[in-house]
């Protein structure tokens, strides 16, 4: 296990779905494979869902969050959401 802090996802920063996840819509959420590492992840919930579709076409991830009904005090569970995706390189951060 690191002993590293963990970094926080940056808000204001654009992220997109790395180009091998797929994304399958379910009742629940959705289920995201990355077919390089083989990783599965799971959304349970439909605005998660929502934030991590629309992130390619937003500004930012918070424009995203935004977008899909997120409020201020919901970002920082999305946030840590959207971090545990970025850590299993679900998401990647768009180059400026």
């Amino acid at each position: 296990m690191s002993t590293e802090p963990r970094q926080h996802l940056d808000l204001s920063r654009a992220w997109r779905l790395h180009p091998q996840v797929s994304v399958r819509p379910e009742p629940f959420g959705a289920l995201l494979y990355h077919f390089g590492t083989r990783k599965l992840s799971f959304l349970k919930d439909r605005r998660l869902l929502a934030v991590v579709q629309s992130l390619s076409e937003k500004p930012t991830a918070l424009a995203a969050c935004q977008d899909a009904g997120v409020t201020d005090a919901e970002l920082p569970t999305f946030r840590r959401a959207l971090e545990t995706l970025r850590d299993s390189s679900m998401l990647t951060e768009v180059a400026a």
